[in-house]
């Protein structure tokens, strides 16, 4: 038998024990159908404090097994997942997206879901929810469920912050994030300035004024507010494009600014346009 305890920064916590399942997210009890009073009785919803408003409303799913615990992940977004077992490298993470399931290990699991936290109507920061998995102890008395905070917003999921596709700074975006979107991020250093400006030429035929290297500066700190928020923007405190360009390509690729298929779609564009015409 299993015990699971959720907790977190400003979140209430839950215990659950074997053959229960906790469902989170912005208004878990808004996303679901009715469901009849039997197949309540083992379920906990969990209505997550101060959430953005494009978080979906149902993140995930635990589901308590006898020896198991399964994370189902509903979410529109991906969601980082870290934990430390006794293995040889000792820790893992993994990213998780919508429609994926994965087994906890005993012992903390920690859950990143970027830019999930409001902090005010412009601001967010990441959401870090902790779900421990530990034998269970004798049960000492009955669970209670955590209220529904009456001021959560059950409406329709929001879209995230992003950049306008095609624009100069989606395109940034993607010279940064390419390593990442293509499983090559061993190399040995981020794209230089001249590089971004070569890739975005070569994807669209027009790299704005990206010649310079100011404006390619200027674009990576727009990417970057967007990626981190403001009140996690590296150049917040002032640092230079080159010194932080790395960790912002790999957080745009994780926040999916933009993606692997975005990286397909400019390569293919790029492609038909260099085909010659054919010969009569």
């Amino acid at each position: 038998m299993l015990r699971v305890t959720l907790r977190g920064a400003g979140l209430p916590t839950v215990v659950l024990g074997s053959g229960e399942t906790l469902l989170f997210g912005r208004a878990p009890y808004q996303a679901l159908p009715d469901r009849d009073a039997e197949a309540q009785v083992n379920v906990t919803e969990l209505a997550l404090p101060r959430c953005a408003p494009h978080v979906s409303r149902l993140l995930g799913e635990l589901v308590l097994g006898d020896e198991i615990v399964r994370l189902r992940w509903h979410g529109a977004g991906e969601t980082q997942v870290s934990s430390l077992f006794d293995a040889p490298g000792g820790a893992r993470r993994v990213t998780v997206a919508e429609g994926m399931s994965l087994l906890l290990d005993e012992g903390e699991n920690h859950l990143v879901v970027m830019r999930g936290r409001q902090v005010d109507a412009t601001t967010f920061e990441d959401l870090a929810i902790i779900v421990d998995v530990t034998p269970a102890a004798p049960d000492t008395g009955q669970r209670t469920r955590p209220e529904a905070d009456d001021q959560m917003d059950g409406n329709t999921t929001a879209p995230a912050p992003h950049l306008p596709p095609l624009s100069r700074e989606w395109y940034v975006a993607l010279a940064l994030a390419e390593p990442w979107l293509t499983g090559t991020d061993d190399y040995p250093r981020p794209p230089s300035n001249r590089e971004i400006y070569e890739r975005v030429l070569a994807w669209h035929g027009y790299a704005w004024n990206l010649e310079r290297s100011q404006r390619v500066d200027d674009s990576i700190r727009v990417v970057s507010r967007i990626a981190f928020g403001p009140r996690d923007d590296p150049f917040s405190g002032g640092g230079r494009a080159q010194n932080v360009r790395f960790a912002i390509g790999r957080r745009a690729a994780e926040v999916r600014l933009v993606t692997a298929e975005d990286l397909d779609r400019v390569a293919r564009a790029a492609t038909r346009r260099k085909v010659p015409p054919a010969q009569a």
